[in-house]
């Protein structure tokens, strides 16, 4: 995957020139240890999503083979084609370590077409690179937008470019946020989020 990393500073609006689609609890799937109620691993409260996962914690499925999560799928834009944008304002309280707390699910090489993750303090792409420094106990906004015929894929922090880098093909994406623990994760993750929007180029 070939990465350019922006040095822009300034703050902009990615929602330019995309128009958000109707978004309800009814397209909210969360993805929770099965042996649990969704209760033990997830709240609402006041607009904000909270999530939160053990390392010891089953897998969504029984019988599968993947590390423990607590996510919400985004259901009914699932897309394949088209410029599509994901939003949303993120918290992750200091102790949460190697942990994905967003992507994009479907790719060739891997079965995302990127991941966002948090690595002792700093969210990443993947292990690498470091895209936001000291994100602990802070609210930030995080815009991904994906470009499937382009094969690009670009992450906004509050508003500044911060990672721009290519898709991973496949005929079949959508949006995922929470807590999916990674190779050397710590005992507890937790994840807020508010404001989740999906959006779409006009």
């Amino acid at each position: 995957m070939m990465i350019s990393l922006s040095l822009k500073a300034n703050a902009q609006d990615p929602t330019s020139g995309f128009t958000a689609v109707p978004l309800s609890q009814s397209n909210f799937d969360l993805h929770k240890p099965y042996d649990v109620a969704a209760n033990e691993r997830y709240s609402f409260i006041d607009g904000v999503h909270k999530m939160w996962v053990y390392s010891t914690d089953k897998p969504f499925q029984a019988g599968s083979d993947t590390l423990p999560r607590t996510e919400i799928r985004i259901r009914g834009y699932d897309y394949s084609s088209g410029i599509w944008q994901f939003e949303g304002q993120a918290y992750v309280p200091s102790g949460t370590s190697a942990t994905s707390i967003m992507q994009i699910f479907g790719g060739t090489s891997r079965a995302t077409t990127i991941m966002l993750r948090v690595y002792t303090g700093s969210l990443t792409v993947y292990r690498s690179p470091i895209i936001l420094s000291n994100m602990y106990n802070r609210w930030f906004k995080i815009n991904v937008i994906h470009d499937v015929a382009a094969s690009n894929v670009k992450v906004y922090i509050d508003g500044a470019l911060k990672y721009e880098g290519s898709g991973s093909g496949t005929s079949n994406h959508y949006f995922k946020f929470g807590v999916y623990a990674q190779e050397g994760a710590s005992n507890y993750m937790e994840s807020r989020w508010r404001g989740i929007r999906v959006l779409r180029k006009n």
